[in-house]
């Protein structure tokens, strides 16, 4: 159909294409395909005995095949996953930057990247790197910038999109004290996770 539409309209002049329909043997015209669990019936038995035989995620996460991922997965799924109330990330970059990270700008400017990756892989790898390292200490915007990393990673928000339109009416509000009014109202209503 797409063919003699285009000869139709003209992109391609008949006289350069040769339909095919009349050349092609009536025996593969007429053959219908064989039903596959007949045909490969051992694969297919394989197969399903393969998959009811796996392992489940959990016996995976007990051998250390299976790791959680830190970055990029859901803010309640990964608590749930890891039995944490606060991700171990924040926790530990807060901290790091409430002893050490008083300094101008330690949100506003970026860390090196590299230094930013390793942390990240470290944390990604279900372990809790040593911030106190001179790595970190000489490059203390590396930690600001992936605790700003991580909340850019969440699939849903922090303040989450279902609540994006009160949070936008919120700080619109006329007042400062109406503001904080309705923005403490609008915190109240975040999920459990997310208002941790």
């Amino acid at each position: 159909l797409p063919l003699l539409f285009l000869l139709q309209v003209g992109f391609f002049p008949s006289e350069c294409v040769e339909l095919i329909n009349d050349k092609v043997p009536q025996s593969v015209t007429n053959s219908v395909p064989k039903p596959v669990s007949k045909k490969h019936g051992k694969l297919i038995t394989f197969l399903r005995t393969f998959m009811k035989s796996r392992p489940t995620k959990q016996k995976l996460k007990q051998r250390g095949i299976l790791k959680e991922r830190v970055f990029g997965c859901d803010l309640g799924e990964h608590l749930l996953n890891s039995g944490h109330d606060v991700p171990q990330v924040l926790k530990s970059c807060t901290e790091f930057i409430e002893k050490h990270g008083i300094v101008d700008g330690i949100y506003r400017l970026s860390g090196i990247a590299s230094n930013i990756q390793k942390l990240r892989h470290e944390f990604d790898s279900e372990q809790i790197p040593d911030l106190t390292k001179d790595i970190y200490i000489q490059d203390i915007h590396c930690v600001g910038s992936l605790c700003k990393l991580y909340f850019r990673e969440l699939p849903n928000p922090l303040l989450t999109y279902q609540l994006y339109e009160k949070f936008s009416d919120a700080v619109s509000a006329a007042t400062d004290e109406e503001r904080l009014v309705k923005i403490h109202d609008v915190i109240q209503q975040l999920p459990p996770p997310h208002y941790r």
